[in-house]
């Protein structure tokens, strides 16, 4: 038997009928946090495993992109598991694929194996929030609004970073770093005694095999995106171009993306189809995402300098922050919500207001920064900062559901991913660290002169005692110009936002449904 209706049609036959109504959603909602709270490994305990293990900062961070990528390059795959797979055999092999990752990586210091289970683990837990959050997208949104989907699905996904970040580096202080694998493997293990327990196997539709998948040109892709992450994250390591490694790199790039576009054009179903980059706007919406997520970047590649170098915070300290950024998740979705959903305002103006407010961040940041400051006068600039980063996130998501027709909308999601969760972010904390070491070295040239042999045997001179002040005194000059360029170029954004005109959306297209999803997917592949 089916479960209780719930809110009127809407049901969740897959729950087993024992479970009271008012839990059914919920359960999926946990479990979709629960997803979004893993990682492979977790930045919150990035000093702690630098400290302990022989792994670099750039090789965590590239375990974070593989994380990311696993999830970007998962994209176009997602209905096709829902159209072969029940709800039941998805959320179970999601939820141990999560627990397995997180129980090996601390035990892995082997690189391209580490980075591996980083990339899996991306894939299951893209697959197991998906899988809750479409089974629940009725009750949310009974007529697919995604104007109401978008908002409501990023208070999630950017709220669980928050506390992901805010749980890793409580249990680093009091316990170890690995406490927050061993953490989560008790929670996908949570999930699957709730996956077992309380619910059954059920199809939304009849089955779909899974043929005319192109999986080895999805293999390429990801080798492309990580190839790239790979790039900028180890450029500044390497030398760059002084480095054989990085114009070998650059070479294997350039030929995968030719393999990629060369497959594309000619294989029958290709991973990526041609006709999805033929939609208009979808290139401005691409390179919006990847500016936006360029000036974002700042977050880890300026802040965190900032906190360690100049204040001397520790972790304990500067994880406050992520409290205030949480607030604006929340009210920067909640905004969306309002503006699209409610006002049914235009979202070029909405994009406007978020790009606004992330000037008002990056503008925040440039006139607080100094090493006399209260940690408190940091909270309005980083609560802007998770506002803007919510109503950008959701809204972009929205645009690109409002050009594409379904068919190509998650390959395009996948493409957006790319640019939105790896490539604007590392390019733009390569860009960040490349001219953090120029303006270091420049203003240390600069101001370096004026300790000179006169000036020190004037007087009795403790160099040794001003050198500390002085080279933090210079990292935060550094700092604030690097801030004071990337606010002239999101003003500039911000600008041609203003300028450029469009009309008032009015009637919203509407999503089909699962049955109309998968015969439009059985006839594209008949």
């Amino acid at each position: 038997m089916g479960a209780p209706v719930l809110n009127g049609p809407f049901t969740m036959p897959m729950v087993r009928g024992f479970v009271p109504r008012l839990m059914q959603l919920w359960l999926y909602v946990f479990m979709a946090v629960t997803f979004q709270l893993s990682g492979g490994l977790y930045l919150g305990t990035l000093a702690e495993m630098m400290g302990e293990t022989t792994l670099m900062r750039e090789d965590l961070l590239m375990c974070l992109y593989a994380n990311l990528a696993g999830m970007a390059i998962y994209f176009p795959l997602l209905f096709r598991m829902k159209f072969r797979f029940t709800n039941k055999t998805l959320l179970a092999v999601s939820a141990t694929g999560v627990l397995v990752c997180n129980l090996a990586a601390p035990h892995v210091t082997f690189l391209p194996l580490l980075w591996v289970i980083c990339f899996v683990e991306g894939i299951c837990k893209i697959q197991g929030t998906f899988e809750c959050m479409s089974t629940i997208q009725l009750w949310m949104t009974p007529k697919r609004d995604f104007t109401v989907f978008f908002p409501m699905l990023h208070i999630i996904i950017l709220g669980s970073m928050q506390v992901s970040d805010l749980l890793a580096t409580y249990l680093m202080h009091y316990y170890h770093w690995s406490y927050m694998h061993w953490f989560m493997a008790g929670v996908m293990m949570v999930d699957l005694l709730i996956i077992t327990l309380c619910t059954r196997h059920f199809r939304i539709v009849k089955k779909f095999p899974l043929f005319g998948i192109d999986w080895l040109g999805a293999l390429l892709w990801a080798l492309l995106l990580l190839e790239v992450a790979y790039f900028f994250c180890y450029g500044e390591f390497y030398d760059w171009w002084n480095s054989p490694v990085i114009r070998v790199l650059a070479v294997m790039i350039v030929s995968t993306l030719a393999v990629c576009v060369g497959r594309m054009l000619h294989v029958r179903h290709p991973f990526l189809e041609p006709k999805m980059w033929t939609y208009r706007h979808l290139f401005p919406i691409l390179l919006l995402i990847m500016l936006v997520e360029m000036y974002l970047a700042a977050e880890r590649s300026l802040e965190e300098v900032f906190y360690e170098s100049v204040m001397h915070y520790e972790a304990l300290v500067s994880v406050r922050l992520d409290w205030l950024v949480l607030a604006g998740v929340v009210a920067g979705c909640l905004f969306a919500y309002w503006w699209m959903h409610v006002r049914r305002f235009s979202y070029l103006r909405l994009l406007a207001v978020g790009i606004a407010v992330l000037a008002c961040y990056l503008v925040g940041f440039y006139f607080t920064l100094s090493s006399e400051i209260h940690i408190s006068q940091l909270y309005l600039p980083v609560a802007c900062r998770g506002f803007a980063y919510a109503v950008l996130s959701a809204t972009f998501m929205v645009c690109l559901e409002e050009i594409m027709t379904f068919q190509h909308f998650f390959q395009a999601l996948s493409v957006f991913n790319m640019l939105h969760m790896v490539v604007g972010g590392v390019l733009g904390a390569a860009v960040y660290t490349e001219g953090l070491s120029y303006y270091m070295a420049d203003n240390l040239a600069r101001y370096g002169t004026a300790i000179d042999n006169v000036a020190v045997s004037s007087s009795p001179f403790d160099l040794g005692g001003y050198m500390p002040g002085f080279i933090e005194r210079m990292m935060e000059v550094s700092i604030k110009q690097i801030y004071g360029w990337v606010i002239y170029a999101c003003l500039l954004l911000f600008l041609l936002f203003l300028l450029y005109d469009a009309p008032i959306r009015r009637e919203l297209k509407q999503m089909p449904g699962w049955r109309a999803l998968r015969r439009e997917a059985e006839k594209a592949f008949r």
